[in-house]
């Protein structure tokens, strides 16, 4: 019979708990300090905007983390949530945001709520009358002069008193945190940057384009050391829901499905508030044609190119591994060093390089080989560029795993195999590509994943270009992923929403592929397991 001790307790329970030594006990303390501090830091901003379920998931987060941390319980989870909170904060936040943008209309002029947008469009309106007040300004910033929000330091001619006006509003300054001069100029305030000549010249532009909201109008800029308060020429009846142009007659009433204000004609205002649209942007994307048609090409075009630069480095790749495999080769690793090289090298500028390989009049491509061809200025000499490109920059990768999937295979099976009869070709297509297969295919589908959303490829050589004349938005190698920045990021106006709508199809296209590709190689293992 097992001795189990004077007092009859098992193993398990006589085991002796793990020591606590005071270098664990620092670390654990300055751990959950840091939490606590960052969650104390984002707490204020959460409070400011009145997100209360933001707050309150905030606080019962960092509960559960000390909780979980200051108790001995529980160690698995110990290990399991810090990596369950980066998902869920890098991951799944990321895609559940994505996704309910692509819902609404946000983008350029739809950004904020409707009072928001009801401010900005009387305060764009604001126009200098007689007898509008004007003000000594200084130019100030919170944070760093360059880019830091500006803010407009004024004091009001009347009483004395200091102000901070920025596009929220003015706030009066306490009279103990400025300077001001008798000519009523500020020369220094507590917590502001204020700008020099050459500071304030070189956001002219921004300066100009503020507007600071008044009861009565809105407080602007003339030139960088003086400002004026107009009057909104464009004011918000809240009767009818409607804005009245005071000069023009003009009326725009609010349409809430469009987040707009329209007038009887079909004028919108160019401020708008952001709301829900359904599934317009996906149905966008299928019925009108100026979008569908274009979209159809690029994917299909998606297609090939991330076919192309998967299957082509795959190939290539592996045609050098095979070759340098066999014993006999001299130099093998001298050799497999120089095929390496473009791996070693950081792909965005070999793609510059490239591009600039590739350039009609100076290019290296076409000096070396005597030609005139213009590779970025022609629909399928660009596709040839661009893949071409990707060849040279992806086959040392596939080159790499090739090369170890290689030596992975026992030679016994090749060896039996020529055996059997067996010449080298049929070796290599019925023992050695299968077993490959099975190992390298996972990394395919990672490779086509990465290929069909490779954004520096693109941008950085052809910019999507060419172009044609009637449709600037989407160029001949353009790839869904620099279609979607152009549109939320594009000259023409940031479309976030559809942008947003776009990626969902993205998304969708590559996890159905990658799913499908999955299974076809489990379906494979279970074959040469």
């Amino acid at each position: 019979m097992r001795d189990t001790g004077p007092t009859g307790a098992g193993p398990a329970e006589q085991r002796a708990p793990h020591p606590v030594t005071a270098g664990g006990l620092l670390a654990k303390a300055l751990l959950l300090g840091l939490v606590a501090a960052i969650a104390i830091w984002a707490a204020f901003p959460l409070i400011d905007a009145e997100a209360w379920v933001g707050l309150g998931i905030l606080v019962v987060t960092t509960a559960g983390i000390g909780y979980l941390y200051l108790g001995r319980r529980h160690v698995p989870a110990k290990y399991l949530i810090p990596g369950t909170l980066f998902l869920i904060a890098f991951q799944i936040f990321p895609v559940l945001y994505t996704a309910s943008t692509a819902f609404t209309n946000f983008g350029d002029g739809h950004r904020g709520s409707k009072t928001e947008a009801i401010a900005a469009i009387q305060a764009t309106s604001v126009v200098q009358v007689p007898g509008s007040i004007e003000y000594a300004m200084t130019v100030a910033t919170v944070g760093d002069a360059a880019t830091g929000d500006l803010v407009l330091l004024v004091v009001d001619p009347a009483d004395g008193v200091v102000y901070a006006g920025d596009a929220d509003g003015l706030t009066e300054l306490p009279a103990g945190d400025v300077t001001v001069t008798d000519a009523g100029k500020v020369t220094s305030a507590d917590g502001f940057t204020l700008l020099n000549a050459g500071q304030a010249s070189a956001r002219s532009q921004e300066i100009t384009d503020l507007a600071v909201p008044t009861d009565d109008g809105a407080i602007r800029s003339i030139g960088l050391s003086r400002a004026y308060e107009g009057v909104a020429v464009r004011a918000y009846d809240d009767d009818c829901d409607c804005v009245t142009d005071t000069v023009t007659g003009t009326v725009w009433t609010a349409d809430d499905d469009a987040g707009s204000f329209v007038s009887a004609d079909g004028d919108r205002l160019l401020q708008g508030w952001r709301v829900g649209v359904g599934l317009d942007n996906f149905t966008r994307v299928l019925t009108d044609r100026s979008i569908s048609g274009p979209f159809l090409g690029t994917l299909v075009w998606n297609f090939a190119f991330a076919i192309g630069s998967t299957g082509g480095t795959f190939v290539l790749g592996l045609l050098c591994a095979l070759a340098l495999h066999s014993d006999r080769v001299r130099g093998r690793n001298l050799y497999r060093v120089l095929l390496i090289l473009p791996y070693a090298m950081p792909s965005f500028a070999m793609l510059l390089v490239w591009r600039d390989m590739f350039n009609t009049d100076f290019g290296l491509i076409n000096q070396f080989f005597g030609l005139t061809v213009d590779w970025f200025g022609q629909d399928w000499s660009a596709r040839l560029a661009v893949i071409g490109v990707q060849l040279w920059l992806g086959y040392p990768y596939m080159f790499l795993v090739a090369t170890g999937a290689l030596q992975a295979i026992p030679k016994e099976l090749t060896e039996a195999s020529s055996i059997d009869g067996a010449n080298p070709w049929q070796a290599f297509r019925r023992v050695t590509l299968p077993l490959l297969l099975v190992a390298l295919t996972p990394l395919l589908i990672a490779s086509f994943a990465f290929n069909f959303n490779n954004f520096n490829a693109i941008y950085l050589t052809t910019e999507g270009g060419p172009f044609p004349a009637d449709n600037p938005s989407v160029g001949a190698t353009d790839l869904l992923i620099t279609y979607t920045y152009r549109l939320a990021f594009g000259a023409a106006g940031a479309q976030y929403g559809f942008a947003a709508a776009i990626s969902i199809f993205i998304f969708t296209i590559v996890a159905v592929i990658s799913a499908v590709s999955f299974r076809r190689t489990r379906q494979q293992e279970e074959v040469y397991a």
